[in-house]
């Protein structure tokens, strides 16, 4: 697989305005809570150079192997508190918005469990993956030569 097109280097004022949002992202929401939702719209958008960044950052952040491996059935497994199923049924729900809108149910329990304050933060990280995604997919970002930063 051969990169289409490198956005930081074709247009770099817009990259480094992204990388600002999720620079904003990242010091509002949990760091874990984060790799999980970035992890699983990945997942449901399919972008593989996702899906290796971020599943390595959240082993970086301390996450573990089992929750990793079972996110894509977060439904059927104990491992996710109220907490993380509330912000992972969102992301499903933002990022599959082409099924419809996000149901009030899916938006009223999660809540119920975060405040207005990092609930749009929340929301906010959803739509900065799931551009990400976008971005990875278009461009046909290759996975594989990522590292977590606390690793380089």
């Amino acid at each position: 697989m051969e990169p289409r097109f490198t956005m930081s280097e074709q247009a770099p004022q817009l990259y480094r305005a992204m990388a600002a949002l999720q620079g904003q992202v990242r010091q509002s929401v949990d760091p874990v809570l984060n790799e999980l939702v970035k992890i699983r719209a990945s997942q449901l958008n399919g972008c593989a150079f996702c899906i290796d960044m971020h599943t390595k950052d959240a082993r970086a952040a301390g996450e573990s192997e089992q929750r990793i491996y079972a996110l894509n059935g977060w439904r059927e497994t104990p491992f996710f508190t109220d907490r993380e199923r509330a912000a992972l049924a969102l992301t499903e729900a933002v990022t599959h918005l082409g099924d419809g809108h996000v149901p009030d149910s899916v938006y009223e329990e999660a809540a119920r469990h975060f405040d207005r304050t990092d609930l749009v933060a929340l929301v906010w990280a959803i739509v900065a993956i799931n551009a990400w995604n976008r971005i990875a997919i278009t461009s046909r970002t290759v996975p594989g030569s990522y590292k977590p930063e606390e690793a380089r």
